[in-house]
């Protein structure tokens, strides 16, 4: 393998691996924020009990999405520095500001609330978990401004001089619509995945209490969470679907040759439908190999246009289109098709696996209508199935959106496609970083990640299985006198 493809592996493993973590972050820390709140609002003592237990599977969560996304940056000066010189006065613009105000603005607050029970007035305690949530999710849109510029550039143009893009208008950059709503689209998945991890939880406890003869334990602390939960993926999943409809129309117009291949859609059609299952040689690009077998007639057509019947692109015209329109400055050799098996099964995946967060909603709220409990142990076992569910679909979903824009590194703009504003992947990777250091760097970064994997996962089952009441907090009031440790304990 060149340095190219081992390039390619190591961002691929490292982005996937990191964004396992990083859903729930965003989803969990604004729904401990309301918990905490409802505490607040209600003196009911179940709020508070949620809001820790909750609150320190959130700390575990935050601290290992840290330690594995700090690699990701060293990589754009590294392997892709081809590409970081041609976007950087671009691209880092918007991770700049994500570091320095957005992730600093979540961290100092995380630790005020860590650190700041029965130290801090309630009031300000509140608002610091609160402000912790408002900057994961400001973090989140500055670093998805940074993606969608590489899916749809907006705000530059090309210097010939320098050979670089040069951002003009930032206020283009920021409102870009592909990051509006890739943002709608990636917090309601983030709400969705923190909302199904709340409810399989707490049904998992609620069934074990019923089962253990605590009816009251399960009644008064966690059922409460469980339709917490329950809510939140009801809400969201609405969201994801709506959001993502969206997307799809943008990418049919930014990306066509993404979305084509998500449906294999080969000739240009009238009326396309969506293949529920379509057989092919494994690893083949050719749509020769391509055979359709189960279709909802018209579908892949209203998702891209809102009408059942619109006329969509194939793949070997749009190879026509871009042979064409790029043979002067890349020849007539780029393959412009996008790997038609990774994006094809890769955005069936993504809706497939959010399904089973769907299946528990469905399942809970109607085994806990009429403010029942209940012992049904596979509906615990449903609630520990859901919960790994939309780390999945989340991380197809990138797999897709990535893989799907190749081979551009910075797709073209189809609104302006000769302003010189994109670049082939092959020509973002660094020419003197050779074959045997990415190699290298790449295993060492897999073991350690793996490492951290194992840990993270240790940790979280460790303190789940614990419960609520394994560890209190019993630290005295500062209002007493009495001196109040710094304290981690939840």
């Amino acid at each position: 393998m060149d340095a190219l493809d081992l390039a390619r592996w190591q961002f691929g493993i490292t982005t996937v691996y990191h964004f396992v973590l990083v859903p729930l972050t965003i989803g969990l820390t604004p729904l401990v924020a309301l918990m905490q709140t409802l505490w607040m609002t209600t003196g009911k003592q179940h709020w508070l009990k949620l809001t820790k237990f909750f609150g320190k599977l959130l700390i575990i969560n935050f601290a290992l999405g840290v330690a594995t996304g700090i690699v990701q940056e060293f990589q754009f000066g590294m392997n892709w520095s081809e590409y970081s010189r041609m976007v950087g006065d671009v691209f880092g613009a918007p991770l700049a500001i994500e570091a320095l105000a957005a992730f600093f603005l979540e961290s100092v607050f995380l630790g005020l609330w860590i650190f700041g029970w029965n130290r801090l007035p309630k009031g300000l305690h509140l608002a610091a978990i609160w402000c912790a949530a408002i900057g994961v999710n400001l973090s989140a849109y500055w670093i998805l401004v940074a993606n969608s510029f590489m899916q749809h550039p907006v705000g530059a143009e090309f210097n010939p001089a320098t050979g670089r893009a040069e951002l003009v208008d930032f206020g283009a950059l920021i409102t870009n619509p592909t990051a509006v709503t890739a943002f709608a689209h990636v917090i309601s998945a983030a709400f969705l995945t923190a909302g199904t991890f709340i409810a399989g939880i707490s049904v998992w406890w609620m069934v074990r209490s019923v089962r253990a003869g605590e009816i009251n334990r399960a009644t008064a602390l966690w059922r409460p969470g469980v339709m917490f939960g329950l809510a939140v993926i009801v809400v969201s999943g609405l969201a994801v679907s709506g959001s993502g409809h969206a997307q799809a129309q943008l990418m049919f117009q930014q990306q066509p040759t993404k979305m084509s291949a998500a449906e294999a859609l080969c000739e240009t059609t009238a009326g396309v439908p969506f293949s529920v299952l379509t057989i092919g040689r494994l690893g083949s690009n050719s749509c020769d190999d391509v055979t359709p077998i189960l279709e909802i007639p018209g579908l892949t057509s209203f998702l891209a246009t809102n009408t059942f019947d619109a006329e969509l692109p194939g793949l070997l015209d749009l190879q026509e289109l871009y042979t064409a329109r790029y043979a002067d400055q890349f020849g007539t050799d780029i393959d412009y098709i996008p790997n038609m098996m990774v994006t094809y099964w890769s955005f069936r995946l993504m809706i497939g696996f959010a399904a089973f967060s769907a299946a528990l909603a469905l399942a809970g709220l109607w085994y806990l209508r009429g403010k029942q409990v209940t012992d049904k142990k596979w509906l615990a076992v449903l609630g520990l199935v859901a919960i790994p569910a939309p780390f999945l679909a989340n991380s197809f979903g990138w797999i897709f959106t990535e893989m799907g824009r190749q081979p551009w590194v910075v797709a073209p703009n189809p609104a302006n496609p000769v302003d010189m504003v994109y670049m082939l992947t092959e020509h973002g990777v660094s020419t003197v970083v050779g074959s045997g250091a990415v190699l290298t760097s790449m295993i060492l970064f897999t073991l350690l990640y793996g490492v951290l994997g194992v840990i993270w996962y240790r940790l979280m089952v460790r303190y789940t299985r614990e419960g609520v009441d394994a560890r209190t907090n019993e630290v005295p009031p500062a209002a007493t006198g009495a001196e109040v440790p710094m304290s981690f304990v939840y």
